[in-house]
């Protein structure tokens, strides 16, 4: 795993949030996303967080760190506190690590080391997913999977289209759900109503995106791309491509080359 772990920290003394941030950005395998002094304001932007590892203290006011590790859904954690009484509830959430303050950097990268190989691990074993379909359970692989939408029948059941164009009804089942289950830097949502594999995309805009899905007219499938989901998408994109020719500058639009898609997006 050679890409950087996006972080989020947490710690309600501003002190040691600021000493954990300049540690946590001397070690090159991290990206700190965004760094939090209450758990609270955490938790509500949560769900437009996009990120791989949460670093966080135990001891906080109003909702303690162990707490809000249980509401993370299965996200990696590494607890950051002076308290040693609190290392075995800590492993019961199937902690990463359990640092001691004062953080000494050599250990803390020990412990993003360990974050990275389960991640790692997690991401080249996992293959496919058992689903509840109308037509019993199914087994959907990640690399046949191309698009999922909100069903207009019933809001609570999914339409998910596979890249040999068969089409599957998933069964009162969340996006919030699906991004759990489904590899998250191979997809993501770009809407309230749908979510993609980013291997479909061909190019996009601001707030567009063309896919290489055919339409019902036998062209391009394009796709809105909302406001609150924008910067997730561009993270991923930026992280699961590599840019091979120029960039350069045409009519308004940022053009970037990629080996089997390009991609444009609009200058704010």
């Amino acid at each position: 795993m050679n890409i950087q772990l996006r972080c989020i920290l947490l710690d309600d003394e501003l002190p040691g949030l600021t000493y954990l941030k300049l540690l946590c950005e001397q070690l090159p395998e991290l990206e700190v996303v965004k760094a939090f002094n209450n758990p609270e304001l955490f938790l509500n932007e949560l769900p437009k967080l996009d990120f791989d590892l949460c670093i966080l203290d135990i001891e906080m006011p109003g909702i303690n760190g162990l707490q809000v590790a249980n509401l993370l859904n299965g996200k990696p954690v590494i607890f950051i506190t002076a308290y040693k009484e609190y290392a075995a509830e800590a492993f019961d959430l199937d902690a990463i690590d359990y640092v001691r303050k004062p953080v000494k950097k050599e250990r803390l990268q020990q412990a993003v080391a360990k974050a990275r190989e389960r991640l790692a691990n997690k991401e080249q074993n996992k293959k496919f997913i058992q689903l509840n379909t109308d037509k019993g359970k199914a087994l959907v692989f990640f690399d046949q999977l191309c698009y999922i939408r909100t069903s207009e029948i019933d809001s609570r059941d999914k339409i998910a289209e596979l890249f040999d164009r068969t089409v599957i009804t998933l069964k009162n089942i969340s996006f919030e759900k699906l991004q759990q289950l489904l590899p998250e830097n191979n997809f993501v949502r770009i809407n309230k109503k749908e979510l993609i594999s980013l291997h479909t995309i061909q190019l996009f805009s601001f707030d567009e995106i063309t896919t290489n899905i055919p339409d019902a007219s036998g062209g391009n499938l394009k796709l809105s791309l909302s406001e609150v989901y924008r910067n997730s998408f561009l993270q991923k994109v930026k992280r699961c491509c590599y840019i091979f020719c120029v960039v350069f500058l045409q009519r308004g639009y940022l053009h970037f080359y990629r080996p089997h898609f390009c991609i444009d997006f609009l200058f704010p």
